[in-house]
């Protein structure tokens, strides 16, 4: 059963202008590093993560704030790089209060194309 779904499209360029310090606050440290492994694409995985985050935030039907802060939510890749949401924190409080306690699969897509990019986010409990 789907108990949520977000979309979010981001313009990558607004990242470019973002301070070492934002980012900092912002990103995980293992979403910067993936990022910085791709220098010249920087900017499109730090939107294709921000995208993702404003997805789950709309399929969790809430948003950043006292209950969930930015580092509640965040992408990991598994090792074939599939691109996955880690949730934490007040995130999973949330999380956990939608779906009454039981199992969820969270389902993530992200893609991106010239200046854009766009997520899309599944929440389906069992």
């Amino acid at each position: 059963m789907i108990i949520g779904i977000g979309i979010d499209l981001v313009e990558c360029g607004r990242f470019l202008d973002w301070s070492a310090f934002k980012k900092q606050r912002i990103f995980t440290k293992k979403e910067l590093e993936y990022a910085d492994m791709d220098n010249a694409n920087a900017e499109k995985h730090l939107a294709n993560f921000w995208a993702a985050r404003e997805a789950a935030l709309k399929a969790l039907g809430t948003g950043f704030g006292d209950e969930i802060s930015f580092s509640d939510i965040s992408v990991i890749h598994d090792d074939a790089g599939r691109p996955e949401l880690l949730i934490t924190g007040g995130a999973k409080a949330v999380l956990k209060e939608l779906s009454g306690g039981a199992k969820v699969h969270v389902h993530l897509s992200i893609t991106d194309q010239a200046d854009y990019s766009a997520a899309i986010v599944v929440i389906e409990k069992e």
